[in-house]
């Protein structure tokens, strides 16, 4: 049976991240954008939020590791992100796509995209 999805847009916070010594003692911007799976069936037919994926307890857990943390690479930071999603029990696979706003001249954006699941 195919897993449900909840998506989390354009979640905006800070840290540090980079390897330049600039980027060592300045927070810069980050956005993160999540898709979690997971059987969302019994919620769907209970009503109850006991039975749901807890999301805003998700995003809570996010931001207080994203703006305590200190990754030289995306892809560390997106790493640590997708084990905090999976440690939910409802949650059975995550894509975690981080972006790192005028971290490159001409261009917007510059991301890392990751997809984890509990089996992994």
């Amino acid at each position: 049976m195919p897993l449900d999805r909840i998506l989390i847009s354009d979640l905006t916070t800070s840290c540090i991240i980079g390897i330049n010594e600039a980027e060592r003692h300045t927070k810069q911007e980050v956005v993160i954008n999540l898709t979690v799976w997971a059987d969302l069936g019994r919620a769907a037919q209970s009503d109850r939020f006991e039975d749901t994926l807890d999301y805003r307890a998700i995003k809570k857990r996010i931001l207080a590791l994203v703006e305590g943390s200190q990754f030289f690479l995306l892809e560390a930071l997106a790493e640590a992100i997708a084990k905090v999603c999976l440690e939910h029990p409802l949650a059975e696979q995550v894509q975690v796509r981080v972006d790192k706003p005028l971290a490159l001249r001409h261009a917007r954006s510059v991301a890392v995209e990751i997809n984890r699941s509990r089996r992994d």
